[in-house]
């Protein structure tokens, strides 16, 4: 039905006949009627009366459901924008009010299973913000709901008990520790009650399987209501006490959990089957709820899990489980000629005994945590606690984690859970690219599956038993070593257990030896099945060539892998080769890694990658690409010859991604490695990569969202490793880099070093008159930035653009520089702020301010300003007479620089503020009285910087700032170069401080009249011990007079 869509001005009273239409149109199969109802209902999101009435059509049991349901989700997100008080356009608290009041009865009566879970999420949103505040009392009336409903309707307590789920999740998830202490206050109640339910329920329906009972429906009902009151259970032990084990209800739970675990486990297991689905698959349900209690116990709370009843028994139990589970996972029957034969409804569902082997062993690695790496905390433990912690740990230790044990773990692991089984080769041979994978998938999916969750055990026993483990490992290596008698399956779990082992037994096991004299033989064989072998020995050597292999060996290593690239190889399939390209990155990454050893093998390796490439999935290229990089990063320069042959493959590529864009991404960072690599060399790709930057930084292109960060980093790669003077093509690129500093994301940083970066490689360009009033509005907008990194960015270019002008158009192109960071606003605003700063500091006392400038950003500004001085002291003049009176401003500008010298941290600045305030002395009058006014300041600011200077020199009239003649080295690169001269000639690194000072002194006093009338009208006024100070200055070794004499 359509209808006009009403705007919120105009929005009369809402009725439920109109949320009716709108919601019946957005759950139209009509695109058209879909988006006008859509946006209705966004519409009236803020309306007063729209989410009573949304929940009035959902508790109107005679509409459609699937308008019912859409009312109670537009609800539930309604209350994730609007429910708080602090957010805007908050629900009305009279509106709470009347939807709180309907939701628990909403909920139990309602007939609809996805309905009701639904409004049970609302019911339990609202709970976590409301409770116990506004809605104290929701714990107890779902307790009297559960109660009363208990002996009358089975749907109506299975209801209550999905809300009450609903809520204790919502709740467990607090991490303030008054949400907690709130969950943990009503947590005994529930529990009690729950219990009860339990109990009652799974007596009815175990009587009727033991053929007691005829009610078919009302056993069956019981299971589902004992299945989501165990549900309940288990998270408030976890998440409803403190210390569970001090709890007498939680202590009878735990117990009553391994009794009734073991009888359901025989329930599922007897043969022959006692149970039939659905009623065996909701007692397996069970068997999983019971398992995750034990290994949530075991994670959560450690120190509880050991010391509540039987616990070390119920892991001895879950021990022996595994180790059953295990004769029939590590079966040896492999059939390496045949594909997979599996009914695809297998596959997607484990065993109900996968799943508690694979928690079993997640509690075994628990206890090993447990003992050897206890969780840290900053929060506070009682004495009593900590003793009760130390005293679990050890009774793991002594009683659970036996020798017997450790070996037995150790065994079945290696035995049975690294054999390579029919499964896993199926789901190979089902798709190569799929199963690779998700076999490299880590993170976490070792909490998932059976094999990953091993190997983190084992790893775990090996590293902490080490004493009692090496010797059988090293047997067992032993074994295989030199021999064909073993089976492919049995080498391959042999080959992952000495992988895993590696940074344990490396100094007892010879594995040069072993690589010579096994594994060169091994890869080398043929035929079904030895694909398994090979893309373990790939994983084995990465593994170890961080560890230990000599240096000799790594021509094998680099052989190896060239033989396990090869395509011609039938038994290098995709899995083999892709494993390979994998490893090599692992090879390559190692700190040995000698780049002139593996050059000889560089070129075939490098071309069977990009071989590989180009047959593989999209996903699986970014490792290889990755890998590449990785080479390229640890060849460095002898890339170059290589590099051809890498790019030509990289456009289609880049073309054949599509929308993927991690592929670019990783395309451009690879460019970025390759650039920095050759150097200058790398002009030749210019013409095709500098297209791809401007594309992917133009403003609002979807390629800028996703590849903004990699452009700018290959920009700036390329620009500092592109020789003076460039080519018109990346200057042409300058222009981009405008738009980018209106960005203030964290890309900001590289678009200011882009900037800097074209200052140093092309000054003439950039002090274009076309190009330097904008940058310097730029700069202007960005002078308030906060982050400190950035500010000092920002003060660099204006720096370096002054210079650069200096250099190019002397005094007049100082002069023009100065006139465009006036006209763009930049002097005001140091201006506004040193003026500030000099009024914050001329208040003491309770009415003391302190300054908007922090002292970091204070030194940029006299920076700036010193900049100017330092290049033409007339320049500083005129913008000081713009700002007002030049004597009026001379005045608070020169207080408030003098006694700033303090707080400049950087000795380079304060030399460049004294050079710069002592070439003012260079003005002829009027403004040399107006600057002399000052000449006490003078004197201490000469006397605290020339004794920098000069300090811990043995020569006499030295300076610590002035560098010696830097030729450089052989791995700078253009840029680096660029740097190294222009910080050479920066006059703070020239100018002889002391020199400098004596000769504007010199000619002051003259200008004065000669050093009598400069005496007697000026250095009078100077504090003598000021005076002497800086006269001693001067004193040469043996006692020569100084330059200027005091007067008597």
């Amino acid at each position: 039905m359509a209808f006009a869509i009403e705007v919120p001005g105009e929005a009369a009273p809402l009725t439920p006949q109109q949320i009716y239409l709108a919601l019946q149109s957005a759950s139209s199969s009509q695109q058209l009627s879909i988006q006008t109802g859509t946006q209705q209902l966004q519409t009236w999101e803020t309306q007063r009366g729209y989410y009573p009435l949304l929940q009035a059509v959902y508790l109107d049991k005679t509409l459609p459901s699937e308008i019912r349901y859409l009312a109670i989700i537009q609800l539930k997100n309604g209350i994730d924008k609007y429910w708080r008080k602090t957010a805007a356009n908050a629900i009305q608290p009279e509106e709470k009010a009347q939807i709180r009041s309907q939701l628990l009865e909403g909920g139990i009566r309602e007939v609809e299973t996805n309905l009701a879970l639904q409004n049970a999420l609302v019911v339990a949103k609202v709970v976590r913000i409301d409770y116990p505040l506004d809605w104290p009392d929701v714990l107890t009336s779902l307790i009297k709901i559960l109660r009363d409903v208990n002996r009358t309707s089975q749907l109506h307590l299975r209801r209550g008990m999905l809300i009450l789920l609903q809520v204790i999740k919502e709740l467990s998830t607090a991490r303030l520790r008054t949400s907690q202490t709130r969950l943990q206050s009503v947590t005994p109640e529930i529990v009690f009650l729950l219990n009860e339910i339990y109990t009652e329920k799974v007596a009815i329906w175990i009587e009727f399987f033991n053929g007691n009972g005829d009610d078919e429906g009302g056993a069956m009902d019981a299971m589902e209501n004992s299945l989501f009151a165990i549900k309940i259970l288990r998270r408030l032990l976890i998440a409803g006490y403190e210390y569970p084990n001090h709890s007498k209800d939680v202590q009878q739970l735990w117990e009553h959990s391994q009794h009734q675990f073991g009888q359901f486990l025989v329930m599922v297991s007897h043969d022959p089957p006692v149970l039939v689905s659905p009623a065996k698959d909701l007692v397996e349900k069970h068997l999983v709820q019971f398992s995750k209690l034990h290994a949530q116990m075991a994670n959560s709370h450690p120190a509880a899990f050991a010391l509540l009843p039987s616990s070390l028994d119920l892991v001895r139990a879950y021990w022996g489980l595994v180790s059953k589970f295990g004769e029939s996972y590590g079966s040896e029957s492999q059939d390496f000629s045949s594909k997979a034969a599996r009914n695809d409804a297998d596959k997607d569902e484990r065993p109900v005994m996968e799943k508690l082997c694979l928690k079993g062993l997640n509690i075994l690695r628990a206890c090993l945590k447990m003992v050897f790496s206890p969780v840290q905390s900053f929060k506070y433990k009682t004495p009593e606690v900590k003793a009760e912690q130390q005293e679990a740990a050890a009774l793991v230790k002594t009683q659970l984690l036996t020798d017997e044990l450790v070996g037995q773990v150790a065994s079945v692991i290696v035995t049975k859970f690294f054999v390579f089984r029919q499964v896993d080769l199926e789901a190979w041979e089902e798709d190569e690219d799929e199963w690779e994978i998700r076999e490299e998938g880590g993170g976490d999916t070792w909490e998932f599956e059976v094999r990953p969750c091993s190997e983190k055990l084992f790893m775990d026993l090996v590293i902490n038993f080490k004493h009692l483990l090496v010797q059988p490992l090293l047997s067992f290596f032993q074994s295989v070593a030199g021999t064909n008698d073993n089976t492919l399956v049995t080498k391959d779990a042999v080959y992952t257990a000495m992988g895993l082992s590696a940074p344990v037994v490396f100094q007892s096991f010879d594995f040069d030896t072993f690589l010579r004299t096994t594994l060169v033989n091994d890869v080398q064989q043929t035929g079904p099945g030895y694909k398994v072998l090979r893309r373990r020995i790939a994983i084995l050597l990465g593994q170890w060539i961080t560890i230990k292999i000599a240096e000799e060996n790594r021509p094998i290593v680099y052989q190896i892998f060239q033989h396990l690239l090869k395509r011609e190889d039938e038994t290098n399939d995709h899995v083999v080769r892709i494993t390979a390209a994998r490893q090599m990155k692992a090879v390559c990454d190692d700190f040995s890694f000698d780049p002139d050893g593996f050059l000889p093998y560089a070129q075939d390796i490098i071309h069977k990658l990009l071989q590989l490439m180009e047959e593989v999935s999209t996903e699986i290229r970014m490792p290889i690409l990755d890998t590449i990089r990785a080479i390229a990063v640890r060849l460095e320069h002898r890339i170059s010859q290589f590099a051809d042959e890498i790019v030509s493959i990289l456009p289609s590529l880049w073309e054949g991604s599509g929308e993927e864009h991690l592929i670019k991404q990783a395309i451009l960072t690879l460019m970025s490695t390759l650039v920095a690599s050759m150097k200058e060399q790398a002009q030749r790709y210019h013409a095709m990569i500098l297209p791809l930057i401007q594309r992917a930084v133009e403003p609002g292109s979807e390629m800028q969202v996703y590849l903004m960060e990699e452009a700018l980093d290959l920009w700036l790669t390329i620009l500092t490793q592109t020789p003076s003077p460039a080519s018109p093509e990346v200057l042409a690129l300058a222009e981009c880099a405008f738009p980018l500093l209106e960005i203030g994301s964290d890309n900001l940083r590289n678009v200011l070093n882009i900037v800097d970066s074209y200052i140093l490689l092309a000054p003439e360009a950039m002090l274009d008159n076309a190009v330097r009033p904008r940058l310097f509005a730029y700069t202007t907008n960005l002078l308030g930035v906060s982050k400190r990194e950035l500010a000092g960015l920002v003060t660099a270019i204006v720096e370096n653009m002054i210079r650069a002008a200096e250099a190019l158009g002397g005094s007049n192109g100082v002069t023009q520089v100065a006139k465009d960071l006036h006209e763009s606003g930049y002097t005001e605003k140091v201006f506004e702020g040193l003026r500030d700063a000099w009024d914050a500091h001329q208040t003491t006392g309770p009415s003391r301010r302190y300054p908007k400038l922090d002292d970091v950003v204070e030194t940029d500004y006299f920076t700036i300003l010193a900049r100017l001085a330092l290049a033409d002291p007339s320049v500083l003049v005129t913008i000081m007479s713009s700002v007002g009176d030049v004597a009026e401003v001379w005045r608070w500008l020169s207080t408030e620089w003098f006694r700033h010298f303090d707080s400049m941290a950087n000795i380079d600045r304060q030399k460049l503020s004294c050079l710069a305030l002592t070439r003012l002395l260079e003005l002829p009058p009027p403004m040399t009285p107006i600057i002399l006014e000052r000449l006490q300041d003078y004197f201490a600011m000469w006397t605290s910087v020339i004794n920098e200077m000069i300090g811990g020199r043995e020569d006499d009239g030295g300076d610590n700032l002035i560098w010696l003649a830097n030729d450089g080295n052989e791995y700078e690169g253009p840029d680096d170069v660029r740097r190294r001269l222009h910080a050479g000639s920066d006059p703070v690194h020239t100018i002889h401080t002391f020199n400098f000072v004596k000769e504007r002194l010199g000619q002051v006093v003259a200008i004065c009249g000669g050093e009598e009338a400069f005496q007697r009208d000026w250095a009078v006024n100077v504090d003598k011990d000021v005076l002497i100070g800086f006269q001693n200055l001067g004193t040469k070794k043996d006692g020569e007079a100084a330059f200027w004499q005091r007067q008597e």
